[in-house]
């Protein structure tokens, strides 16, 4: 305690700089906090993936449908236990900046394959029950305030016109990296309205999910999907889960490339920033090194002053920065709720804030402490006054 009193004092000798330092370090690591963060949330989906699912789609591109008659196909395959489908909605509601993910689903089969949405009793039998009902995440009915049995209705924008739905249901995530933005509904309600206005394009799916039974035999029973509907009208790409998430992240690998490469300059940057403050302040008291060595202590104690000192701030700045990253982060996602569904300061972001500030501490103390240690008595003792 009585040597943590001292490293304090000195670094407080000069509270103006100090300060300033400290601040310094606070912006750093609240900056590369944030940037780690928003990495992390880019890749959500996929960390929230399941094994125990896969997605097949159309192999030319997601844009185009797949037939529902297909369902019945992949039930049939070894290895299946369950299938869904589904539909991008697109849909916005009151105006074109409320925009949030919508799909069309079947209920009956989404809902088993998809336990971390979590719902009660009630909730779920509601939902099933109206075909005209949805169920939204807490975070995206908190976002709009609605409430069950509100009358909620989206514009369409690749099924066009006014569509009108009941809100039966608000569920919860299981996991914290659970999406909890989206807006379910039912797939036969899509597929009734398209069929009426133009039915060429009813009985079509964008994708449908599939449970199985092994999940080491992920990539084979995806071979069996794709090989039963070889040289169709409508070829199938069936992937994992996670690989389905990655195909999208994949898009902006340049974006998340540069965030990577700006998170690590902040730490260079702030590195200049507490080695010339480390600089000035061995420079000022190269007289008290050269009266400490006259009295008998050797270079490890001046060694323990300077680098205590560095950690010191370097701590300082890292405590302040990681406590103002979680209320900042909260609402930079509530705000980016949308692009961000999952947005939330993981344990190893908090670990890499504290690995770096320790790096900072350390290395800006190097080069002061190698210049205290070699100077010489009497060049130090001709410093003072």
């Amino acid at each position: 305690m009585h040597i943590l009193k001292i490293l304090f004092k000195n670094a407080f000798r000069h509270k103006l700089r100090t300060g300033l330092t400290v601040l310094s370090i606070t912006i750093a690591i609240l900056a590369f906090g944030l940037l780690r963060t928003v990495i992390h949330a880019w890749y959500a989906g996929v960390e929230a993936s399941s094994a125990s699912r896969l997605v097949s789609r159309n192999a030319v591109s997601l844009i185009f449908s797949l037939p529902l008659a297909y369902k019945e196909k992949i039930r049939q395959i070894e290895g299946v236990t369950n299938v869904s489908w589904g539909n991008w909605f697109g849909g916005v509601y009151i105006d074109e900046k409320n925009f949030f993910a919508n799909f069309a689903v079947d209920p009956k089969t989404y809902l088993p394959l998809y336990p971390e949405y979590m719902l009660t009793q009630e909730e779920q039998t509601a939902f099933l029950k109206d075909r005209k009902s949805f169920i939204a995440g807490q975070k995206l009915a908190q976002k709009y305030g609605w409430r069950i049995g509100d009358t909620v209705i989206l514009k369409g924008t690749i099924f066009p016109g006014n569509w009108e739905f009941v809100l039966r249901g608000i569920y919860r995530g299981k996991e914290k990296n659970t999406d909890e933005s989206q807006f379910l509904f039912h797939f036969d309600y899509l597929n009734e309205g398209v069929r009426k206005k133009t039915a060429g394009r009813a009985d079509q799916v964008g994708f449908y999910m599939i449970g199985v039974a092994n999940t080491n035999q992920s990539a084979e029973i995806a071979q069996r999907i794709d090989r039963a509907f070889k040289n169709s009208l409508a070829e199938t790409l069936t992937e994992t889960e996670k690989a389905f998430q990655l195909s999208f992240v994949s898009m902006s690998d340049a974006i998340i490339t540069a965030i990577k490469l700006v998170s690590f300059v902040v730490i260079i940057i702030i590195l200049a920033v507490v080695a010339n403050t480390m600089a000035m302040t061995a420079r000022e008291r190269i007289g008290e090194y050269a009266i400490f060595k006259t009295l008998g202590f050797g270079a490890m104690h001046i060694v323990g002053l300077i680098f205590g000192e560095s950690l010191v701030i370097t701590s300082m700045g890292c405590i302040i920065g990681v406590l103002l990253t979680f209320p900042i982060a909260k609402a930079f996602g509530d705000a980016m709720g949308t692009y961000f569904p999952v947005f939330n300061v993981t344990t190893e972001t908090v670990v890499m804030d504290v690995a770096a500030s320790l790096c900072v501490g350390i290395l800006a103390a190097i080069v002061p402490t190698v210049r205290a240690i070699n100077v010489r008595i009497a060049d130090g003792l001709r410093r003072i006054g």
